[in-house]
């Protein structure tokens, strides 16, 4: 494994392991114990003005969408390979829902998944996270951390990043320690609790079904 990975603990030390399901079927919750790390870059007040948003939608739509999303949360494959397509085709590529996405971190490989799907900039941002969930199943279980990384190279190569810029994103350091500052921001803010959640125009939601998804975007735009 590369040099990155210890800077990344050392300046992010993430909470290493596993999520717990809830009793529903369609979210994972967030781990008990705070991210370790949380208050150190608090106290160094750190700057997440720096981060991108990622949106995809009219800036002008009368629904916006917020997703809170971990890239190693089952769930929120589901949500990405299932109802985002139908709820894209309908709502966003007709201007009338906005939607903005926002990472989750459980574990270091959902921050490494991060990296490399900022890697590409916002034109890039959504096709490679299409790759990263379609392909879950398949990275997350690579291995241990040396194949976890590689098996993440790889989907850069594949959205056609080179090789240099994927292993500048992966050993920014300073970009991980603000994405998790970043996250914990949004999560207090919004009180996220488990993934997927989605803010319905300034309404917490959890997740759902595409009709039901449905409804509630309908009911918005004839309100």
């Amino acid at each position: 494994m590369t040099r990155l990975m210890s800077g990344v603990f050392a300046a992010v030390a993430l909470v290493a392991g596993a999520y717990a399901l809830t009793g529903y079927n369609s979210q994972t919750r967030l781990p008990e114990l705070p991210l370790v790390g949380a208050a150190s870059a608090q106290e160094a007040e750190v700057d997440t003005s720096t981060i991108t948003e990622m949106v995809i939608g009219a800036e002008d739509a009368p629904v916006t969408l917020i997703e809170y999303a971990s890239y190693t949360c089952p769930h929120c494959a589901n949500f990405h390979t299932g109802v985002l397509p139908q709820l894209k085709e309908e709502y966003i590529d007709t201007g009338k829902v906005k939607l903005i996405y926002r990472e989750v971190y459980f574990d270091r490989y959902g921050l490494w998944a991060s990296l490399i799907a900022r890697c590409g900039g916002p034109e890039k941002f959504f096709g490679i996270s299409d790759l990263i969930y379609k392909g879950q199943s398949d990275w997350t279980r690579a291995g241990g951390a040396t194949e976890v990384i590689d098996a993440l190279r790889k989907i850069g190569g594949i959205a056609g990043l080179d090789k240099d810029r994927v292993e500048a994103c992966l050993q920014d350091n300073t970009k991980a320690q603000t994405l998790v500052s970043w996250y914990q921001e949004n999560a207090e803010k919004d009180e996220v609790e488990a993934t997927p959640s989605f803010v319905l125009n300034g309404t917490k939601i959890s997740n759902q079904s595409y009709e039901q998804f449905k409804a509630l975007i309908d009911a918005e735009l004839e309100g």
